[in-house]
């Protein structure tokens, strides 16, 4: 599977939402359409919403993700621990945020491969500069949007423990979970092994 084709900045709004994937992807799992979805969080408010309008956006932010991951991820993404579930939410993202992709694959893969784990906004800054120069869409971003990109970014590090918390500066040597693998392979996309720590 090729890497999403356009570059957007989504990620400020929906981010990383482990809990409410989740919630949604046990409903797909057992069959619910997106409009059953939908109802269910409204009458049920099984995302734990303050608002009618948060329910909505949240929800829908969900069903695109997983409709865009295909059923085995959302199945893994639904029925699996914690720590498996979040690794699956991760490549969910990859599949459908490009900035997501580029940043696994341009910067966590390539310091797993050079066995430096070191990490800082540096890295981060870097990344988006070299995007900005090479993306006149990007270029046009507002450095409030920038800024809540990177922190978005290294929360996602912190929520599937490529980093101890947000403020850490080393990567931790992470384990890819068999479930998340196959799914990777099954897509074809072994490209995206090395942002896990998989060689092969």
């Amino acid at each position: 599977m090729a890497a999403p084709r356009e570059y957007n900045g989504g990620i400020t709004r929906e981010q990383f939402l482990f809990f409410e994937t989740k919630q949604v992807a046990k409903l797909k799992s057992e069959g619910y359409t997106n409009e059953e979805i939908l109802k269910i969080s409204f009458d049920e408010n099984i995302l734990q919403m303050k608002t009618e309008k948060s329910i909505k956006i949240l929800t829908q932010a969900c069903i695109r993700r997983l409709d865009n991951c295909g059923q085995e991820l959302c199945e893994v993404i639904a029925n699996s621990s914690p720590d498996i579930a979040k690794q699956a939410n991760l490549y969910a993202m990859m599949l459908q945020n490009r900035i997501v992709w580029d940043f696994m694959l341009n910067i966590i893969a390539e310091k797993y491969k050079s066995n430096n784990f070191s990490f800082s906004k540096k890295d981060i800054n870097l990344f988006l500069s070299e995007l900005a120069s090479q993306n006149e869409q990007i270029s046009t971003w507002s450095e409030s949007t920038l800024t809540k990109i990177r922190s978005v970014l290294i929360k996602i590090l912190a929520e599937t423990d490529y980093l101890d918390n947000i403020k850490s500066e080393t990567l931790n040597p992470v384990f890819l979970y068999e479930e998340v693998e196959r799914v990777i392979v099954n897509k074809g996309d072994e490209i995206v092994l090395p942002a896990f720590n998989r060689f092969i």
